[in-house]
């Protein structure tokens, strides 16, 4: 009888000295034995850099959070020179499958006319300025560009004006409903001002933009103050760089930022 080969030892094959590995105690790293510091130290900067990358792609294509500076949204949104403001998560995706609707609460790149009092976050040291650009791709300093939030009011070919003989702001002849200036500051100066600062319009929106307003009326430079530029104060869509969902700091603050329908029907 042949007997069967195999061209390989089994785990359960007799050493044939008599030594048992299964004896042995596990190998220990050591100063004689570093493989498993080496390990660490050879992932570590793959684990960094699948991090970095990570960020730079929810930053860019997913949601971003933002600091809110100014106090032209409050109550729904607080900011203020010197103190702290919100901190809001802004979602990316949204409009990339849906158009932005009135009452939705949006940050967006103001055009070239909005741009006049704007002055840049980068320090004047080059090699400083490209580390400040190089940590904004991953969300750990803030975007070189004039980056605002207000509140759609109106989208392309609808006509908003506002008469304080009408009581306030109209789009298409209708008064809108806003919730959110439901507040004491707003009552006392609508009740001599319903338009809450200057009256404006009738402005037809153009195609692919949005007129935009400020929660806080009377301390919002908006789409009133811009009618002279090209879009008639309007903000092109395409400048949109999304939706407020929430906002996420201070813990005292933490919520959901709504977006009423405004316009009803």
């Amino acid at each position: 009888m042949l007997d069967r080969v195999r061209s390989t030892p089994r785990d359960d094959d007799p050493d044939p000295n008599g030594h048992d590995p299964s004896t042995e105690p596990p190998s220990q790293a050591g100063p004689g034995n570093p493989g498993k510091k080496r390990s660490f130290w050879r992932e570590l900067p793959v684990v960094i850099l699948t991090a970095l990358v990570l960020s730079f792609l929810l930053q860019t294509f997913v949601a971003r959070v933002y600091l809110i500076p100014s106090e032209s949204m409050e109550p729904t949104l607080h900011g203020c020179t010197g103190c702290t403001g919100d901190r809001i998560v802004v979602d990316k995706l949204v409009y990339r499958f849906s158009d932005p609707r009135p009452g939705d609460v949006v940050v967006f790149k103001g055009p070239p006319s909005w741009d006049e009092r704007y002055v840049s976050n980068r320090s004047a040291n080059p090699v400083l300025r490209t580390g400040e650009n190089f940590l904004s791709s991953f969300g750990l300093a803030p975007p070189d560009e004039n980056d605002l939030v207000k509140r759609v009011i109106a989208t392309g070919g609808q006509t908003v004006q506002c008469r304080n003989s009408e009581g306030g702001v109209t789009v298409d002849g209708h008064r809108l409903v806003e919730p959110y200036l439901d507040n004491p500051e707003m009552r006392a100066a609508a009740a001599t001002n319903p338009c809450l600062g200057r009256e404006f319009g009738p402005t037809v929106v153009p195609a692919g933009a949005v007129w935009v307003m400020g929660d806080n009326r009377t301390h919002s430079a908006d789409s009133r103050y811009h009618q002279d530029d090209q879009y008639s104060g309007a903000v092109p869509v395409d400048n949109i760089i999304g939706k407020v969902r929430a906002i996420i700091l201070p813990p005292g603050r933490w919520g959901v930022v709504s977006s009423p329908d405004i316009q009803p029907e």
